[in-house]
């Protein structure tokens, strides 16, 4: 059998190249470009980006995500989780590799469903990193929940008209173009009645009514924007997919989207434990060291003991995507977008109580990252939805039994070991079923 947790040599050499160069080269551009890393670059972060950029796609690094034919090496999803968990350390890392969300996940889409016409037009530039796109799906009224949402997609002569409103369309004050999931036959469910189209930000009747940011950013930041599609006309061929399978190429880019979250949520927790145990040792207090008392103890090893099985659980997911396909994983996924906002904001709470006030101030990154573990419960869907789900689909694995007398009832086990054995052995010790009878 084959049970193997090593990483061949070869490719230990590009992870710690990556380390390095994260570490000395990008990890500056958080601070003296803080929260421009999806604005379209000016003469001077191009005069500093650009060469990064070439000497990540000198070592063959470039977009991991994808396989070769799209200008990617096909490195499969163990070796893009141990890439990522890399770059989730920083802002700019994704942005220098190539695999910044939602770009990474619009890429996919566009190149599984999309005509060769529309890579061409879309897939292209967005692979160079020339420009971004956006994903608009959720909407003001119902959020995420794609069962209420009311924009919608109406046949006119070759092509189709979009109308209504969706929220949370992240990037799109940058975005070149815009992925937008409308209900095209309300009569039917939304697995089969909904599609996707792609849109020109420039395209007639598309409006940015309103960009919102999270709590802290920067209010230079793209932020997740209200967009207006006011009887919004593309052609026949700005459906991406077939028609009333939105939902379908929806899914695909999100499953993809949740396992790239937890990716980097690793690095981000990993940075927190190493900011945690840095300050215990650099610190006195009451005659001895942070590190010398018990309870910061116990914080960082409960830090540890957090991270450690969710890393191996995304490590698994992402084995069992290389394996058997993304089919496989679904259950997986699920219960990582359960546990990433979670491992988030336990360890990163931790740290923030370790380093005192200083942990709440603008000058430390930590309740930034806080706030990514908060976020994380959101995006993608909130936590609670895949909660469900998952216990649905845990559910489905098991069968009904007797409703008195569980299966595993002593009694029952005791009358199903006798059938097996039961002329080979004599009485079985009990508990007498009855009040204790006399001498």
């Amino acid at each position: 059998m084959a049970w193997d947790f090593s990483t061949d040599p070869d490719f230990q050499r590009k992870l710690d190249w990556i380390k390095t160069f994260v570490e000395q080269e990008v990890e500056p551009l958080d601070v003296l470009f803080p929260g421009c890393e999806y604005l379209p670059l000016n003469d001077e972060r191009r005069a500093i980006v650009d060469p990064l950029k070439q000497r990540v796609r000198d070592q063959g690094l470039w977009a991991a995500h994808l396989g070769p034919e799209l200008g990617g090496q096909g490195f499969g999803a163990v070796k893009l989780t141990l890439i990522n968990e890399i770059l989730g350390r920083t802002d700019w890392g994704p942005i220098v590799f190539g695999t910044q969300a939602p770009d990474t996940g619009n890429a996919e889409i566009l190149a599984r469903f999309g005509t060769a016409a529309q890579r061409e037009r879309y897939l292209a530039p967005l692979l160079a990193g020339e420009i971004f796109s956006c994903f608009s799906m959720t909407e003001p009224q119902g959020g995420a929940d794609p069962g209420v949402f009311t924009t919608r997609a109406e046949r006119d002569g070759d092509g189709w008209v979009i109308t209504g409103s969706k929220y949370w369309s992240s990037n799109a004050a940058v975005a070149s173009f815009f992925i937008v999931v409308a209900i095209t036959d309300p009569d039917v469910p939304v697995h089969r009645g909904a599609t996707t189209f792609l849109v020109p930000a420039d395209t007639e009747g598309l409006s940015i009514e309103d960009s919102h940011h999270l709590f802290g950013a920067h209010r230079h930041e793209p932020g997740h924007s209200l967009v207006r599609y006011d009887a919004v006309r593309v052609g026949g061929d700005a459906l991406l997919g077939t028609e009333g399978a939105g939902f379908e190429v929806a899914q695909s880019r999100l499953a993809g989207g949740r396992l790239h979250h937890a990716m980097r949520s690793i690095g981000v927790a990993q940075k927190a434990i190493d900011m945690m145990a840095e300050r215990a040792l650099s610190r006195t207090t009451k005659g001895s060291l942070l590190a010398d008392k018990q309870l910061v103890q116990a914080a960082i090893a409960d830090s540890y003991t957090e991270l450690m099985p969710f890393r191996l659980a995304v490590l698994h997911a992402a084995w069992l995507i290389d394996e058997r396909g993304e089919h496989a994983v679904r259950t997986d996924i699920a219960a990582l977008k359960v546990l990433t906002p979670k491992v988030l904001q336990s360890i990163t709470l931790r740290a923030i109580q370790i380093h005192g006030g200083l942990g709440a101030t603008e000058q430390l990154p930590l309740v930034d990252m806080l706030m990514t573990g908060i976020a994380l419960g959101l995006a993608d869907g909130p936590t609670d939805v895949h909660k469900l789900n998952l216990a649905r689909g845990l559910l489905k694995s098991y069968t009904a039994d007797d409703p008195q007398w569980p299966s595993e009832f002593l009694g029952r086990k005791i009358e199903a070991a006798r059938i097996k054995y039961g002329d080979l052995v004599g009485d079985v010790p009990t508990v007498p079923a009855g009040p204790p009878t006399g001498p």
